[in-house]
């Protein structure tokens, strides 16, 4: 078969395929268009790959491609699967694996964020470099503005930019080790500021709980409920009638409104139940609505903000919704001397490795039920000074 020539290809305009040997042909079809396809055997079957117009690559470039696919298939590999590895870009692959992800949050926040971080920090260094030209020294170009300047942000960029190449790479996108492996003696040790969420002391509880039954506030409520059972802001905003007990003083929050996506049943005590009639009959569905309806005149739950708002009408600064969950366990530890895995898990907290979670069935239940009714006594000023011991 004689090779092709740059001449001969340009004068040629009969549609066909006109071999250059090893596979290699120009087709023309029936419009005239000139295109280049190579044909081998890939997994022992007989394929077509196109390696793209003619008149965009040259016929040199054209054999070299040939030559490259020829090689991969030779060596059992698949030439389109290499193809699409290098056509795949660090900001599509990244795109692609927060689709898949999606639906597995239940944190809206954390869906924007996790995206947003990558398009903020990583994009703009090789976003658009298809990932197998991406390497360890990329990446830490990347990184090293913000690691000691963001840690904890740095930190989270790093492990979103990690799980864009696992996924690739399990996907069949990416042939290569992980650069992000490739890191970890060249960052620097970053140790942990060791901030919290600011927390009320237990102690200032008792009068913090009279000035807040001095408000008249849903969020008042809400805010007295979450603090006697030590719940998210979001589980007790959240929280429907459909999920009380009060026969039983059992507040049963499902798997999906819990962050562990654990179910947790919640040992109500006597203030709380209290807490409980004195909003009853606002709404037959969420146990504290929000005044704002929907669109479709339809309760719905209060938004993450409200409680902040009532502290600044309150007058109080310093701590955060969040921090009452760490009074409750400061008391715990402190004034109650509960033991430590009725205390964890009365916050919902996994405590033990994956063995002793495995053989641990136990939620304490009854054990938590006497520290939540201590608890409850404590926070409303019934116990006074008295320093009760929760051992049960």
């Amino acid at each position: 078969m004689a090779k092709l020539t740059v001449k001969g290809i340009e004068a040629k305009r009969e549609p066909g395929m006109y071999g250059d040997g090893d596979g290699l042909y120009l087709r023309i079809g029936p419009t005239g268009a000139k295109s280049w396809i190579l044909r081998t055997v890939v997994h022992g079957r007989r394929r077509e790959l196109g390696l793209g117009p003619a008149p965009l690559v040259p016929l040199a470039e054209a054999r070299e491609l040939a030559r490259q696919y020829r090689k991969i298939a030779r060596q059992g590999g698949d030439p389109d699967t290499k193809r699409r590895q290098e056509s795949l870009t660090f900001a599509k692959a990244a795109a692609k694996l927060h689709a898949q992800l999606l639906p597995t949050w239940k944190n809206r926040k954390h869906a924007e964020t996790w995206l947003a971080s990558i398009e903020a920090y990583a994009n703009p260094h090789f976003g658009n470099r298809p990932l197998h030209t991406i390497t360890s020294a990329d990446i830490l170009r990347a990184l090293e503005p913000i690691w000691t300047a963001k840690p904890e942000t740095a930190k989270r960029v790093r492990q979103r930019i990690s799980a864009v190449f696992d996924w690739a790479r399990g996907a069949g996108q990416y042939s290569e080790a992980n650069p992000v492996d490739g890191l970890t003696k060249a960052l620097p040790v970053v140790k942990a500021s060791g901030d919290h969420m600011a927390a009320l002391p237990w102690g200032d509880l008792p009068a913090f709980w009279a000035q807040l039954g001095a408000r008249d506030a849903i969020a008042a409520r809400c805010l007295e409920f979450l603090i006697l059972t030590a719940a998210r802001s979001g589980e007790a905003r959240g929280a429907r009638w459909a999920e009380i007990d009060l026969e039983a003083r059992v507040w049963n929050v499902p798997a999906e409104r819990m962050k562990r996506g654990i179910a947790h049943r919640v040992p109500l005590c006597e203030p709380a139940l209290s807490v409980l009639k004195t909003v009853r009959g606002l709404d037959a569905d969420f146990v504290f609505p929000s005044v704002q309806r929907s669109k479709s005149n339809e309760a719905r739950p209060m938004s993450d903000m409200v409680f902040k708002g009532l502290f600044k009408r309150m007058g109080r600064e310093g701590f955060t919704t969040h921090g009452f969950r760490s009074t409750f366990r400061d008391w715990a530890s402190e004034s109650a001397h509960a033991d430590r895995e009725v205390a964890e898990a009365a916050l919902a907290h996994a405590t033990g490795n994956a063995v002793e979670r495995a053989y641990a069935r136990s939620d304490l239940f009854e054990r938590r039920r006497a520290l939540m009714d201590a608890w409850g006594r404590y926070a409303t000023g019934e116990a006074g000074q008295v320093v009760e011991m929760v051992r049960a």
